[in-house]
């Protein structure tokens, strides 16, 4: 990762006019390049205040390589990836500059290593190192960036004057810069930027640091020893570059080879996730100490079982991404961060300002001939569904269209470079010998990035962009002409031919029109793929491809036959977001405003088309997560505005994804039929996130989600709120308790929408329907509430029953499941059945020697919860259902009732065998 081009003017302070003491003068240059070297990216600065490099820095591995090992011819495509062979120990920074094996004392070191492999990283730990007095044998550091020096161009300016604009406390002490000798270090950093000429033909000898020569004349001479020749420099550079300067002028080479170590990797992991936490809102990973834990576990376990995670981490950059994707998925994410936002700014931090060749005339920038090439090759993988390449297919996206020199040149310098960055060995049985992009996710970020470009072009479009820029350049000119003549001479052609040049433009401005439907069609096709409908949704799917999957795989000996690419149009709609584009732009991947437009435009006259059938709740979460990456509320308001059914039933709703559903559907205006959030692990947080939606919901479903008396005070809220327009509230299979009844009156007395109340199996006990029977008068809408399976005893449900008799407008009060004596569930039997108006009381299968008209919904609500239900005691009451369904089938002489009551037992004997009881 990259450090700043242009290096700070330090100041003098109160110091200024003063001739500064060489100690002092130094000791101020330490503290203001430790202030400058602190400062970490943006993109760093979402892991919150306490992160600093000092306490998560790991060293890579550095090994000592020979210029013979260099000259050798570039290796075949598999073995580039192969990591480095076991030669020289590793080097740790403090033994860089340690005599070689022939004792012989070394000035000069390169460092090089491919994009990714932490060079920008290590120099400025080097750096503060250095300021922090951890470097003894260094009196003087003097860093550069060859990229800052580069942008000087040839302007003639002395190695006095470059330090002295840099680093002003050192003005004074520059003349002493000769007599440091080995004690002074120069750090080169990027040397890929400069274009280094070592002939005496290019470039001529000078000593005198003070005399004015061209930035890449000075560091010419710096390297040849001929300008301050005691002083001790190191280089880092890309595997490209390393030829500019001669071999004979480097003492020692060493490969900057990431984290080789598989402990190196759980290292940093470790020292990542176990930052302090800094609170919401602050950036900092918000998670218990647990789940910290936790999290390392089982990311150490994948690791460890060698899976293609850990040949992703080989490079320190691809941790990075792992942490950063991590954090989004566990942490409070900021607003406005999405994963697409996450994997630009990842691609910004490695190749921010990265020329594929500096010495090339066309000044390509890397990022754009990676889009080209490994885009091409990404999207072809997703468009045959297929993550597993052979060498011939990358070969063969890679040296497309190359006819000239200088191309082959340019591929040969991306081949060495940046290939590792995007490619690696695949590592899965069955595969090897084979390529995979690093990251899964990188592949569909780069097909989705190859197509926002505009990089495929069918052979119409690039045929007719040919001839429709011609026509158009020669149609300025030749209409003027046919205009005049058509006036002149009587040539009834000269018209026509004059309104054809004019249509040729048209005619292709509509190709290009049908192209952008046939990619968003793609693109639609994609998200709704009915193969897809009962994956997990793409967030849990990017959790399991980094933390492995808990507890045995399902069908672990069934080969997947068709691979999964539902992170390609959450990537498209992403890269088409305003802030994703600035930052591509300055990739040199600019996407254009219009562009963007009409491809949104595209996408929406699909989504319109196929966005509004049912969706399973993974796949409907995928498609709100979708207009989530694209952060166009406008957009999105649009497409989304025949929505009236949410269903998220069953996927875990972590805060994550609480946001993402709050961020899309939370500023609608359209009220919604029903949602839905049955067994989604909610907590009292994720309610807090979706009270916009919860508002504009009629039906709320939040059963079986482990809502305790603390979640009560949130839905109290909700009810209060003057915007709540909730009729059916289900809360049945939540440990609420009295406690939480005890919010929830207040919230049913305040509250004028709500008609349907479910607190079915919510552990209420004698006391919270007490609570209900007193407070029940204080709400004067309700018509149906459900406390069924309560465990409450005879006085508690009879006091409930009069209140609800009593109740102005309560139709319906369930009580079945409840420890009732046979006297009690009699007793409730003839207050239900007064002629004198009042809640009908549902307690029993039956009704008098009848099948009650509910039997249906209570076995339906023991045939849903049999699974989580104490089976003891749910075969107790079926028993007891079961005797009085018999004893009521004795006492009546009608054949119609008997049938009935004899169809219903069948049913309870049928959910007896289930729960392995008797069924007679």
């Amino acid at each position: 990762m990259r450090w700043g081009c242009h290096l700070p003017r330090a100041s003098w302070g109160p110091g200024l006019g003063r001739v500064l003491q060489p100690a002092e003068a130094i000791q101020r240059h330490r503290q203001n390049l430790a202030e400058w070297f602190s400062r970490l990216p943006r993109e760093e600065r979402q892991f919150g205040p306490t992160f600093a490099l000092d306490t998560v820095h790991v060293d890579p591995v550095i090994r000592e390589s020979t210029p013979d090992e260099l000259l050798r011819p570039l290796a075949e495509l598999a073995l580039e990836h192969q990591p480095p062979s076991a030669g020289f120990p590793p080097l740790a920074l403090s033994q860089l500059f340690d005599s070689d094996a022939c004792g012989r004392r070394v000035q000069t070191v390169v460092l090089y290593g491919t994009v990714g492999t932490g060079k920008s990283t290590l120099v400025r730990k080097l750096v503060l190192d250095w300021c922090y007095g951890r470097l003894p044998a260094f009196e003087l550091l003097i860093p550069f960036s060859c990229e800052d020096l580069s942008s000087l161009g040839p302007a003639p300016a002395s190695l006095c004057q470059l330090v002295a604009q840099r680093y002003t406390p050192l003005k004074e002490i520059l003349p002493m810069m000769a007599a440091a000798g080995s004690c002074l270090l120069f750090v080169l950093h990027g040397l890929e930027h400069l274009n280094l000429d070592f002939r005496l033909a290019g470039t001529g000898l000078c000593s005198d640091p003070e005399e004015s020569e061209a930035p890449a004349a000075i560091i010419v001479n710096l390297l040849r020893k001929y300008m301050l020749p005691e002083a001790s420099i190191l280089v880092t550079t890309r595997p490209s570059a390393i030829g500019r300067i001669p071999s004979k002028y480097v003492g020692r080479y060493g490969e900057i080879c990431g984290f080789s170590d598989t402990n190196l990797q759980k290292l940093y992991f470790q020292l990542r996730f176990k930052q302090p936490d800094c609170g919401h809102g602050t950036g900092g990973f918000s998670a218990t100490p647990a789940q910290r834990d936790h999290l390392v576990q089982m990311l150490s376990r994948n690791l460890e079982g060698h899976h293609q995670i850990a040949t992703a981490c080989f490079l320190p950059s691809y941790c990075w991404l792992v942490c950063a994707t991590l954090h989004f998925l566990h942490a409070p994410t900021p607003a406005g961060q999405t994963l697409t936002s996450i994997y630009t700014s990842f691609l910004h931090l490695n190749f921010s300002g990265e020329m594929l060749d500096s010495t090339d005339p066309s000044k390509l920038s890397l990022m754009a001939y990676a889009a080209r090439t490994m885009g091409k090759l990404a999207y072809e993988g997703v468009s045959s569904r297929k993550t597993y390449f052979s060498e011939e297919d990358v070969r063969g996206c890679l040296e497309a269209g190359i006819q000239t020199e200088e191309e082959f040149q340019l591929l040969h310098v991306f081949r060495r470079d940046a290939l590792r960055f995007f490619l690696a060995p695949c590592v899965e049985p069955g595969h090897l010998g084979t390529f995979v992009f690093t990251v899964p996710a990188m592949q569909e970020y780069l097909a989705a990035l190859y197509i926002v470009l505009g990089l495929r072009k069918t052979t119409l479009q690039r045929v007719g962009k040919e001839v429709a820029e011609l026509v158009g350049r020669v149609g300025e000119d030749v209409s003027l002409v046919l205009g005049i003549m058509a006036k002149l001479l009587p040539l009834r052609a000269l018209p026509l031919l004059f309104n054809l040049l004019k249509v040729v433009p048209r005619v292709f401005g509509r190709v290009v029109g049908k192209s952008r439907e046939a990619v968003a069609q793609a693109m639609v096709l994609e998200m709704f793929r009915e193969e897809d409908y009962y994956n997990d949704d793409v967030l849990d799917q990017m959790g399991a491809s980094i933390l492995g999957v808990e507890g045995p795989r399902c069908r672990s000996d069934e080969p997947t036959e068709d691979e999964v690419f539902e992170l390609f149009p959450m990537f498209m709609g992403g890269l088409l977001s305003a802030h994703n584009r600035v930052v591509l732009a300055q990739l040199g991947c600019p996407i254009k405003t219009l562009d963007a437009l009409e491809n949104a435009q595209a996408i929406k006259k699909k989504l319109g088309k196929l966005g509004r059938q049912v969706l399973p709740p993974s796949e409907l979460l995928d498609h709100l997560f979708f207009h989530y990456e694209f952060q166009n509320q406008r957009f999105s308001a649009e497409v989304l505005s025949s929505l009236r059914q949410l269903s998220l039933a069953g996927v875990r709703m972590t805060p994550l994804k609480c946001m993402v559903v709050a961020a899309v559907l939370g500023s609608g205006r359209h009220a919604l039929d029903e949602v839905n959030f049955a067994s989604c692990q909610l907590d009292p947080a994720g309610l807090r996130t979706l009270r916009p939606v919860f508002l504009r919901a009629r039906k709320l479903g939040l059963q079986l989600n482990s809502l305790g008396p603390e979640a009560c005070r949130d839905l109290r809220d909700l009810l209060l709120h003057d915007q709540c327009q909730v009729t059916t509230l289900r809360l049945s299979n939540n440990p609420l308790t009295a406690a939480g009844v005890a919010l929830l009156v207040e919230g049913l007395a305040g509250n004028t929408s709500l008609k349907h109340l479910s607190l079915l199996h919510t552990g209420l006990g004698d006391e919270g329907l007490e609570l209900l029977a007193a407070q029940l008068d204080r709400n004067q809408q309700l018509l149906e509430l459900n406390v069924a399976y309560n465990g409450a005893g005879d006085t508690a449900a009879l006091a409930l029953a009069k209140a609800a008799r009593e109740h102005p407008s309560l139709e319906l009060l369930h009580l079945y499941f409840n420890e009732l004596s046979s006297e009690c569930r009699q007793a409730l039997r003839d207050l239900g059945s007064t002629t004198e108006g009042g809640a009908r009381v549902v307690v029993s299968l039956t009704e008098g020697t009848a099948v009650s008209e509910y039997w249906s919904v209570i076995l339906g609500e023991v045939q849903r919860n049999l699974n989580s239900w104490d089976r003891g005691r749910v075969r107790r009451h079926l028993e007891l259902l079961l005797r009085d369904l018999e004893d009521n089938r004795g006492a009546t002489l009608n054949p119609w009732r008997k049938a009935q009551l004899l169809r219903v037992e069948g049913e309870v004997r049928a959910l007896l065998e289930q729960l392995g009881g008797p069924g007679s």
